[in-house]
């Protein structure tokens, strides 16, 4: 079954709304590089398109019915949107459903140390990670820091033109004899990767000199910028990042080269899509998640109980809550599971199967099932779902493919399908295919971007 590239049968205007999409999209990935960062951007966006805080509805003993749009959000990592529809809660939602978490390195609660006359901050790498692939490049650093007093300080450290950014230092080519040697696993060990933060010593102040004085700096430069002492430190969530912007990528400005497009792609284009949406028969959910590459634990992941009991909140608002309308709604929802897939890479095609694998240009990626080896994690959508979801795609002239992560055997991967699916609800994997998966900076194609976007407004308009 051949797929014909998409890139071949646009019109002017589709490839207009092709680019605003892809300007829209690089927009969303520079603003949100952390989870926290992507809630709350797509609170801004929510918010200009009339969706109000489900908290607020709640402590004011609002109602809300048909039409209403709320969004509930937990932690500040997690965010659940929802544009009501005429059908009662219990006859089950339209989810998209993705991930905003990435690969990347974590700042240790103990991290700053000095060592000959270097300043370092400890790591500890987040996700799937080759980790030779996060020395040498810049750096920069995200997050929040909370204070005894209660006060929370943002921090954003190499994203401007005049911040300083930081790196992982590598061995020089010239004494790396032995170093070459070895796996890839092993070439850069993981805690190797500590960020290079300073060299410069503070100055004297009498006449005993500091002994760790570049240490010393730092602190007196983090206590000047943002009343940060080094305890703080314990309570703070500080992330290591790319300090690349998005951009086009290719001659042809056909691709998006950005860190984070997993699942950051499958996040915006699932946004885009319930923003889109009018008053439909069902309600339209849009879920956004944290912890999905490591295993979708925690509060803020899949596995906690933050949707069911959102869900629970939102039919006490529009007073249908009942417990088994509860267990109705959550098993006859139909849920896309918004991930992506790997795109086919002709210089490493002996670890793809290329009847079954993704391909740039092809459009919306649907995985019937993922996981490893014997379909291991997998959720494994039923046929007749499938069945229904290609005559959806059909209809409104989405294209679209299927794939499987790789040869048999070779590798594999899981998303948060089969978490949803212990509701009963029916649910696949769809998603867009990437190049460089969990690298430091991702590579799309625009139309697959676009076409994952019209297959998601589809699927909530008339799934």
């Amino acid at each position: 079954m051949k797929q014909e590239n998409t890139w071949k049968q646009y019109s002017e205007q589709q490839l207009e709304e092709l680019e605003s999409l892809s300007v829209r999209y690089r927009a969303y990935l520079d603003a949100g590089k952390t989870e926290r960062e992507c809630v709350r951007e797509t609170v801004r966006i929510a918010k200009e398109h009339g969706y109000r805080d489900l908290a607020e509805v709640i402590k004011e003993e609002k109602t809300l019915s048909a039409g209403d749009k709320v969004y509930a959000v937990f932690m500040e990592k997690v965010i659940a949107l929802f544009h009501i529809g005429k059908k009662p809660l219990r006859e089950g939602m339209r989810i998209l459903g993705a991930h905003i978490d990435s690969p990347r390195l974590d700042v240790k609660q103990n991290p700053l140390y000095e060592d000959t006359e270097l300043a370092y901050l400890d790591t500890h790498y987040y996700g799937g990670v080759k980790k030779y692939q996060w020395v040498t490049v810049p750096l920069a650093i995200h997050g929040i820091v909370a204070k005894k007093d209660g006060t929370v300080v943002d921090i954003c450290i190499g994203e401007k033109e005049s911040d300083p950014v930081v790196f992982v230092s590598d061995l020089l080519i010239h004494l790396a004899g032995d170093q070459m040697g070895k796996k890839a696993s092993v070439v850069i060990e993981g805690e190797n990767l500590d960020i290079l933060i300073g060299s410069r010593p503070c100055a004297k102040t009498g006449d005993e000199e500091e002994k760790e004085a570049v240490k010393a700096n730092i602190l007196g430069i983090l206590k000047e910028k943002y009343d940060i002492e080094e305890e703080d430190f314990l309570s703070a969530e500080l992330e290591i990042v790319p300090a690349a912007k998005a951009r086009d990528c290719g001659l042809d400005r056909s691709m998006i080269m950005a860190y984070g497009q997993d699942d950051r792609v499958c996040a915006y284009t699932s946004l885009e899509a319930q923003l889109a949406v009018s008053t439909q028969d069902y309600t339209c959910c849009c879920l956004l998640v944290d912890k999905e590459e490591i295993g979708s634990v925690g509060a803020t992941g899949m596995q906690s109980r933050f949707f069911e009991n959102t869900v629970a909140e939102l039919m006490n608002c529009m007073g249908q809550y009942h417990e088994l309308d509860l267990r109705r709604c959550l098993s006859s929802c139909r849920m896309l599971s918004s991930d992506v897939s790997a795109a086919y890479d002709p210089l490493y095609a002996s670890y793809y199967e290329k009847k079954n694998s993704a391909y740039f240009g092809k459009g919306l990626v649907f995985n019937k099932y993922t996981g490893a080896r014997g379909k291991s994690g997998s959720n494994d959508a039923n046929a007749e779902y499938v069945a229904a979801i290609r005559a959806l795609l059909e209809k409104h002239h989405v294209a679209f493919q299927t794939a499987e992560l790789g040869k048999v055997d070779v590798g594999g991967g899981g998303t948060i399908a089969y978490i949803s699916a212990l509701y009963g609800m029916q649910v696949i994997d769809s998603g867009v295919a990437v190049l460089n998966m969990h690298a430091p900076m991702e590579v799309t194609s625009k139309a697959d971007v676009y076409e994952a976007m019209k297959g998601y407004l589809a699927f909530l308009q008339e799934a």
